[in-house]
C-alpha cells in the first residue's frame, strides 16, 4: 500500500526509508490480531453481504502483497504527457471508487495535484524506475526488469475497478505513484474491523530531492480529504504502512491520520493508519 517522510532531521537510514510511505501490505494470512495501541472505538459487528462474501471467495494473493483481479482501467484528462490515441474514460455506473481519475486537483501547498490513472503504454517505464529505487524496493518489493512492475500494475488494470494505480502530477510534472482502493473490498479487510467503503492509500515518492522535507504528509493529507470530498459514502481513508518505516509512519500522522492498531500481514507487521472524515478539522 507507500514512500514518504516527514522528518527532516532523519540520518542516512531512515531518508532512504522515507521514499517509502505505504507500500501494498493486505496480504493473505492469519486473522485480525490487534496488537498494541488498539482503539475499541474501531471494532464493531460487521456483517458481510453476500455480494462482499463472493468478492472476497474470488481473491487470490500474490509475492508483492495486492490481491489478484484489483482495479478499473480509467482515465483523467490529458494531464501529462502524450496519451496516443484517444482517452479512456470509465463509464461503469457501479464504478467501485466513483471515478478517480474524474475527481479533478487536490490543491495543496506544494502546488495543484492531479491523479492521472496509469496506462500502461506510457506509464511503465517511469514506475519502473521508481520501484528500482532501493529505498523504494526495500518496501515495495517491486525492483527488477519491467516486467515485474507491469504484471502488478496490469493486474489493477484489468481488474474490477477495486483499485486504481495513479501517476501523482504535481504542478504538471509526475512526481509520486498512488493506488487508491477500496479497503472494504480488499484482503486488508480480513485485518481489521473495516467498514463499508473505507477507502485505501497507497504512496511513493519519486524523486529524492522531494522526500525528506513534508511533502510526503502535505500531499497525503490532500489527497485523504480529496478523497472523503469526491466519495461522500466513504467516512474513512486507511492505509497500512510496515511498522518499521518510522518515517512513513511520521508523515500519515502528520497528515491527519491516527494510529489505530498494528496488524499482521503476510510479509509485514503494519500501523493501521486512519484518517477519519468526523476528525478531519481537528487533526
Amino acid at each position: 500500500m507507500p514512500p514518504i517522510d516527514e522528518s527532516t532531521d532523519a540520518g542516512t537510514a531512515r531518508a532512504a526509508r522515507a521514499a517509502l510511505g505505504s507500500a501494498p501490505g493486505s496480504r493473505a494470512g492469519t486473522g485480525f490480531d490487534p496488537g498494541a495501541g488498539t482503539d475499541c472505538e474501531d471494532t464493531l459487528d460487521l456483517r458481510l453481504s453476500d455480494e462482499l462474501i463472493a468478492l472476497f471467495a474470488g481473491d487470490t494473493f500474490s509475492r508483492d502483497g495486492t490481491a489478484d483481479g484489483t482495479a478499473h482501467r480509467t482515465t483523467a484528462g490529458a494531464v501529462h504527457g502524450a496519451r496516443g490515441g484517444s482517452p479512456e474514460e470509465t463509464t461503469d455506473a457501479d464504478d467501485l471508487l466513483d471515478r478517480v481519475g474524474g475527481w479533478g486537483p487536490a490543491r495543496t501547498s506544494a502546488g495543484a495535484l492531479h491523479l492521472v490513472p496509469v496506462r500502461a503504454g506510457r506509464d511503465l517505464a517511469l514506475v519502473h524506475r521508481w520501484m528500482n529505487d532501493p529505498a523504494v524496493a526495500e518496501f515495495w518489493e517491486l525492483a527488477g526488469p519491467e516486467a515485474v512492475v507491469e504484471h502488478h500494475v496490469l493486474r489493477q488494470l484489468d481488474g474490477d475497478g477495486r483499485s486504481v494505480p495513479c501517476i501523482g502530477v504535481l504542478d504538471g510534472t509526475p512526481m509520486s505513484y498512488w493506488e487508491i482502493y477500496r479497503a472494504d473490498l480488499d484482503p486488508l479487510a480480513r485485518h481489521y474491523p473495516a467498514r463499508p467503503h473505507d477507502t485505501g492509500i497507497h504512496l511513493l515518492i519519486g524523486g529524492v530531492a522531494d522526500r525528506g522535507r513534508g511533502l510526503g504528509s502535505t500531499l497525503l493529507r490532500a489527497v485523504a480529504d480529496h478523497v472523503l470530498d469526491r466519495r461522500p459514502s466513504c467516512a474513512r481513508v486507511v492505509a497500512e504502512p510496515d511498522l518499521r518505516n518510522t518515517p512513513s509512519v511520521s508523515a500519515f500522522l502528520s497528515a491527519g491520520f491516527r494510529f489505530s492498531a498494528e496488524v499482521d500481514l503476510p510479509g509485514k507487521r503494519g500501523a493501521l493508519m486512519i484518517r477519519d472524515r468526523s476528525l478531519r478539522d481537528l487533526l
